[in-house]
């Protein structure tokens, strides 16, 4: 299985197997943003509207192939404010189903991290489903929780639940900060 960074070209390409990932998703109950169910329609809509995103460089999305299938996804959204530029949002991180246990998620949630180093950012952060599986992950992965934000989002089924908050520093001030201490 290859992890390949998508350019909005390829993104568009391969959008058709970007929304089948999203609907099921949705549809295994993992809060991502929509509500369920989600049509494939909409979830290709959706995936082709991040083109303009990704040809302008305010958001970098990674594909795991698996052959001619998309089995993963993650992506990083960059700020466009001035006082930001040190730091990006990690979004979407999903693992189809059929490819979950193997390490998949840890290997596209790296990959995004050392992306985050090698383009110069030294600050991460991302929110989730608190009580999720998606926790475990990110605290085993060295991310830090922040706090907890009551009825944040909803469910796909409609539901509100709590959020928890997660960073990570990463880059060149890691080293600087531990050695401030």
């Amino acid at each position: 299985m290859r992890v390949t960074r998508l350019d909005a070209p390829q993104l568009l390409a391969l959008a058709d197997e970007l929304a089948d990932l999203l609907t099921a998703t949705v549809h295994d109950g993992a809060s991502i943003g929509f509500l369920a169910p989600l049509g494939r329609t909409a979830a290709v809509e959706w995936w082709r509207e991040r083109a303009d995103g990704v040809a302008a460089g305010r958001l970098a999305v990674w594909a795991a192939l698996d052959g001619d299938r998309v089995a993963g996804t993650v992506s990083l959204v960059f700020p466009d404010k001035p006082n930001s530029r040190h730091r990006a949002e990690l979004v979407k991180l999903m693992v189809h189903r059929e490819a979950r246990g193997a390490g998949l998620g840890r290997r596209l949630l790296t990959t995004a991290e050392d992306a985050a180093v090698a383009a110069g950012l030294t600050l991460l952060h991302l929110d989730t489903e608190t009580d999720s599986p998606a926790e475990h992950l990110y605290r085993s992965a060295g991310w830090t929780r922040a706090g907890v934000i009551p009825d944040y989002a909803a469910s796909p089924a409609g539901v509100l639940r709590p959020t928890t908050l997660y960073y990570k520093r990463v880059g060149e001030e890691i080293g600087a900060a531990s050695r401030d201490r």
